[in-house]
C-alpha cells in the first residue's frame, strides 16, 4: 500500500522546530491580544491528541468541527490531522437547513463545538443517533465531556499518523452560495500541493505576519510558518467587520500579508473615504501583499483600497473554488490599467494567467454529465463556454456523492480528470483568463444566450448604481432578461424613471445588451452571507417573475 509520509499535520512541528519561540497565532478580543508561540501551539496540539485518543477518537473517523478563531481552533485542527481523524469543517454561514444536510451527509461520528454548537446541534437535531463522542470547548452542557476534561498536561509527543496516498484528510462544505452544499474531499496530498502553490505564486516566506480574516485559509498560516493575526469580527459576516479592528491589528503586528474577500475590501476602501472626509490619514505600510478570493473584484473598491497600501503593493484577486484552489490570479495594476476599460464594455472580469501547474480549457456549454475528456468540444480562444480544470490542487470527488462527482468531473486517458467549474467564461489570445458568470446563471432567449456579468458590468458603468443582477423570466415557451438594480443610495429611487431610460440607453450601445429592456429597481440584493457579495439571482428572478405577473404587488 502507497503511504503519504507528506500529513499535513507535519508542517506544525516542522514549524516549531523552525521557529518555535516565534508567534504562531494571536487572536483580537474585544481590544485585547492574545498569543501563542509556535512551540506552545504544536504542544497543545499534541496533549489535545492524546485527550481525544483518551475519548475515543481513532484514525479514519470523521469529526464535526465546529470552534470559533481561536488557539484551539488551530490546535484542534491540526491534533484531528495527526490522528487521521477526518474534521467535517462546514461554514455556519450557510443557514441551519444545509447545515443539518451537511452533518447527515457526512456521516460523522463525533462533534467538537463551542457551547452555542452545541445548543444548534440539540435543538435542530443535528446528527442525532450517529455521535458517538460529543466534546464542548468550553463549559459542559448536555451530555458528552468538554476539552478541559480530557486533556493532561503530558510532554510526550503524538506520533502522527502515516495516511495512505488517497485518504481522506478533510471533507470541507462551504456556503453553497450557488446550489446545496457538497462536501469537498480534501487529501493530505491536496494540501501540500495547496501550501507549495501559495508560496510560489505569492512568494510567501516564513516569519511573516498574516491578517487572517477567513479560517479555513487562516489554516495555512502556521503551515506556511506565518503568524496568524485574528481580528475580532464575525468571519461568517465580513461586510459587517469593524475597520478599525481590522487596521489595529495590521498595525500593532506589521502584518506583511491580508486574505480578504471583497465585501471586506469594501468596508476597508469606504473607512478609507470616510476619513479622508474627515482628513485622518489612514495608511497599512507593512502589508506586502493583500490576496482577494470568494467573489469577483469589486474594481471601484479595489482603486479606493489600493490608496492605504504603498505604491508597489498589489491586491491579488484570484479564481478558484473550494474544489480547486487557486486556479489563476491577477495584480490590481493589470486589473485596472489593462483590463477595466473591456470589463466596462462588456469583456467579462479578467481573472489573470493560470498557474503553470494548472491547465485550464473551455468546453462547449452542456448541462448534463460528460464521461470522457474525448466526448468534449474545446473551444478557440474568446469563445465563452466551460471552465475546466485540472491539476494537482483539485479535489478528486465530492463525499458520498457520485451524482454531483459525475456532474463535476470528467475523465482523462492519463487515469486522471478534469474538474468542471460550473462558471462559464474564456481564454484571451495572450493566455488570460476571463470570467462571465455561472453556468447555471446563463440567460437562453429565443434568439441568444446573454452572460450575467459582461451584461451587468455594462449597466455599472452608470453613477447611480451599485450593483445590477439579470435574471429569466418565462414568457409563453422562451425566457427574457430582466434587469434588477440596486441603487447606490436610496434617495436615488426618485429619479428612477430618469434612471431607467438612460439604462436602457446604456444598454443599446452594445449588441449584448440591446435587448435588454425591463428594468425593476430593488431595495437590497439578497446575497450571501460568507462572501456578502455572491447574488442570489434565483431569489431575485422569482421576486422578478411575481413583480411582472402582479403578484409581488
Amino acid at each position: 500500500m502507497q503511504v503519504n509520509h507528506d500529513n499535513i499535520a507535519l508542517t506544525l512541528p516542522a514549524a516549531k522546530n523552525a521557529y518555535g519561540t516565534h508567534l504562531a497565532v494571536v487572536v483580537q478580543i474585544e481590544r485585547e491580544y492574545q498569543e501563542m508561540t509556535f512551540s506552545a501551539l504544536d504542544a497543545r496540539c499534541d496533549q489535545i491528541a492524546h485527550g481525544l485518543v483518551s475519548a475515543g477518537l481513532g484514525a479514519g473517523q470523521r469529526c464535526v468541527l465546529m470552534v470559533t478563531p481561536s488557539f484551539d481552533f488551530f490546535a484542534i485542527t491540526f491534533a484531528l490531522f495527526k490522528m487521521g481523524v477526518i474534521p467535517v469543517l462546514i461554514d455556519p454561514g450557510m443557514g441551519v437547513k444545509h447545515l443539518k444536510t451537511c452533518i447527515a451527509t457526512s456521516k460523522a461520528t463525533a462533534f467538537i463545538g463551542v457551547p452555542k454548537a452545541h445548543i444548534a446541534r440539540i435543538l435542530f437535531g443535528w446528527g442525532k443517533g450517529s455521535f458517538k463522542q460529543l466534546i464542548t470547548v468550553g463549559p459542559k452542557l448536555w451530555g458528552g465531556t468538554t476539552l478541559a476534561k480530557i486533556i493532561t498536561k503530558t510532554e510526550k509527543l503524538f506520533t502522527v499518523y502515516a495516511s495512505t496516498y488517497k485518504e481522506i484528510a478533510a471533507i470541507l462544505f462551504t456556503s453553497g452560495s450557488t446550489g446545496t452544499p457538497k462536501g469537498v474531499v480534501y487529501s493530505h496530498s491536496m494540501f501540500n500541493a495547496q501550501i507549495a502553490a501559495l508560496k510560489a505564486v505569492y512568494g510567501i516566506t516564513p516569519g511573516e505576519r498574516d491578517l487572517a480574516t477567513f479560517p479555513l485559509f487562516a489554516l495555512f498560516g502556521p503551515a506556511l510558518g506565518m503568524t496568524a493575526v485574528i481580528p475580532d469580527m464575525d468571519a461568517s459576516k465580513p461586510g459587517a467587520a469593524d475597520p478599525n479592528n481590522l487596521i489595529t491589528a495590521i498595525q500593532k503586528y506589521g502584518c506583511t500579508n491580508m486574505f480578504g474577500s471583497p465585501a471586506l475590501l469594501d468596508v476597508l476602501s469606504k473607512h478609507y473615504i470616510h476619513q479622508k472626509q474627515q482628513h485622518i490619514e489612514v495608511a497599512l505600510p507593512t502589508l506586502k501583499r493583500v490576496i482577494s478570493a470568494g467573489a469577483p473584484a469589486n474594481l471601484p473598491s479595489l482603486k479606493q483600497f489600493i490608496k492605504i497600501l504603498n505604491s508597489d503593493v498589489e491586491v491579488l484577486t484570484s479564481y478558484g473554488a473550494t474544489e480547486s484552489l487557486p486556479v489563476s490570479f491577477i495584480g490590481t495594476k493589470e486589473l485596472l490599467a489593462d483590463t477595466q476599460s473591456a470589463t466596462d464594455q462588456g469583456a467579462g472580469i479578467c481573472v489573470g494567467r493560470p498557474l503553470d501547474s494548472v491547465d485550464v480549457q473551455i468546453i462547449a456549454v452542456v448541462d448534463e454529465a460528460i464521461d470522457l475528456w474525448d466526448d468534449v468540444s474545446v473551444l478557440p480562444n474568446k469563445e465563452i463556454g466551460e471552465i475546466c480544470v485540472k491539476s494537482v490542487v483539485t479535489s478528486p470527488c465530492y463525499y458520498d456523492n457520485k451524482i454531483a462527482t459525475k456532474l463535476a468531473k470528467i475523465k482523462t486517458g492519463d487515469n486522471y480528470f478534469y474538474h468542471r467549474m460550473g462558471d462559464v467564461g474564456y481564454l484571451d489570445d495572450i493566455g488570460r483568463l476571463w470570467m462571465c458568470g455561472r453556468k447555471t446563471h446563463r440567460i437562453e432567449c429565443e434568439t441568444e444566450t446573454l452572460y450575467t456579468i459582461p451584461c451587468e458590468r455594462i449597466f455599472n458603468t452608470h453613477k447611480m448604481i451599485r450593483r445590477t443582477a439579470l435574471v429569466p423570466v418565462r414568457r409563453d415557451k422562451h425566457f427574457f432578461p430582466v434587469l434588477c438594480v440596486e441603487l447606490n443610495a436610496p434617495s436615488n429611487i426618485a429619479k428612477k424613471d430618469i434612471i431607467r431610460e438612460e439604462l436602457r440607453e446604456l444598454g443599446r450601445q452594445y449588441e449584448m445588451t440591446a435587448s435588454i429592456d425591463t428594468i425593476l429597481f430593488h431595495k437590497v440584493f439578497p446575497v450571501d452571507i460568507r462572501h456578502n457579495a455572491k447574488i442570489y439571482r434565483e431569489k431575485l428572478a422569482v421576486w422578478a417573475s411575481d413583480k411582472i405577473n402582479g403578484a409581488g404587488g
